[in-house]
């Protein structure tokens, strides 16, 4: 349940190709975003989306992972996973034989050539692959056979150690670990898991339910219930402790939809309601001491937002995207403003200034200066 385009998912509007303003962060740490006085006025100088063509136009992306300024892998409906090694030039269809009927929702790559992906669904459409030749061959590593398990998204710690989330299964939510970079994965204990509340399920919207910073925190993100949590593990899974959020929840398509932690200790919530027609109050919050508190937004996105990232070497700086647009902070989550109204479910930046950002409609676009 939790699935934005399996069963309820929030449509949203294309744009077309074009360079869109994201607006300007001062920060010495941020070359790409550079700072600008009042009197500036050449476009070329602010920062904004570039849309890239991705040589589609009718699949959705929200599995991202950027590699670097140069490379980044897509993955998204039609069982469709693209990679580019040319800062978004052109795309190589990568997509894994046989996986057409799969969806896609989540990427986590290493490298240019290493790369692992998660298909969702019930029962054994949840499968995850695994290439080390960048997409030329993948392997299956992983099918659930368990028809009551859900898989929405995953995160590693390493190259090695990593984790995938399912909806609960007898009253907790399932975690799935690989300790070889998804070569193989084994279910782990739930004893150490929390009850899940009532209707209570991650949501499969950006491969940003799950979220790791360091090599054993971790943290999942849930709506659906009567309050939407985080739940942290400081053990990579084994154990959890569960917080509620100021997003409002108690709907099947309210909660949190993505988490973006820059460290163990300063993270961000980013959800709201996902249909069109229904108001998203209080859509972001923040934690300054790993997850065991959450403050609301005091000027929160105006709506609902499916992804987030902070940006390189910045301690205040960040972006939460969504169907109706791109949200910047540059206090750290305590407010928001809208730089940009292009529809996108998911971004992701890398340690060289590289910041990338998908969705709908085969969108993809990197942040320019």
């Amino acid at each position: 349940m939790r699935r934005l385009g399996i069963t309820r998912r929030a449509g949203a509007r294309g744009r077309t190709r074009r360079a869109v303003s994201v607006g300007v962060v001062c920060g010495a740490a941020l070359a790409v975003l550079t700072c600008a006085g009042p009197t500036q006025a050449a476009e070329d100088r602010v920062p904004h989306w570039e849309l890239k063509d991705s040589g589609t136009t009718d699949v959705r992306f929200r599995g991202l992972a950027a590699v670097s300024r140069n490379t980044a892998w897509l993955a998204g409906s039609k069982g469709t996973v693209l990679r580019t090694t040319d800062g978004g030039a052109s795309w190589r269809n990568v997509s894994p034989p046989g996986a057409a009927g799969l969806e896609f929702r989540d990427v986590e790559a290493f490298d240019a050539r290493r790369a692992v992906v998660l298909a969702i669904g019930e029962g054994e459409a949840s499968r995850v692959y695994r290439t080390e030749d960048g997409g030329a061959t993948w392997t299956e590593s992983f099918r659930n056979t368990d028809a009551r398990a859900f898989y929405d998204c995953m995160t590693f710690f390493d190259r090695r150690h990593g984790l995938a989330l399912s909806d609960p299964v007898d009253g907790k939510f399932r975690i799935l670990s690989t300790s070889d970079g998804g070569r193989s994965w084994k279910v782990l204990p739930d004893t150490g898991m929390p009850a899940a509340l009532d209707g209570e399920f991650g949501f499969a919207a950006s491969g940003q339910c799950l979220v790791a910073a360091g090599p054993k925190d971790v943290w999942l993100a849930t709506g659906g219930g009567a309050h939407a949590r985080v739940l942290h593990s400081a053990d990579r899974g084994r154990t959890w402790t569960a917080t509620d959020t100021p997003i409002p929840a108690g709907d099947p398509a309210r909660g949190v939809f993505a988490l973006a932690f820059r460290d163990r200790a300063h993270g961000l919530a980013v959800g709201g309601d996902y249909r069109p027609d229904q108001a998203s109050p209080q859509a972001a919050a923040r934690t300054a001491d790993g997850g065991r508190s959450w403050q609301p937004a005091a000027q929160p996105p105006p709506a609902y937002r499916s992804g987030a990232a902070w940006l390189p070497y910045s301690r205040s700086a960040a972006l939460a995207v969504g169907p109706t647009g791109t949200d910047l902070t540059t206090d750290a989550g305590r407010t928001w403003r809208t730089v940009d109204a292009g529809s996108y479910d998911t971004v992701d930046c890398t340690p060289d200034l590289g910041c990338w950002a998908a969705g709908e409609k085969g969108r993809v676009a990197r942040l320019e200066g």
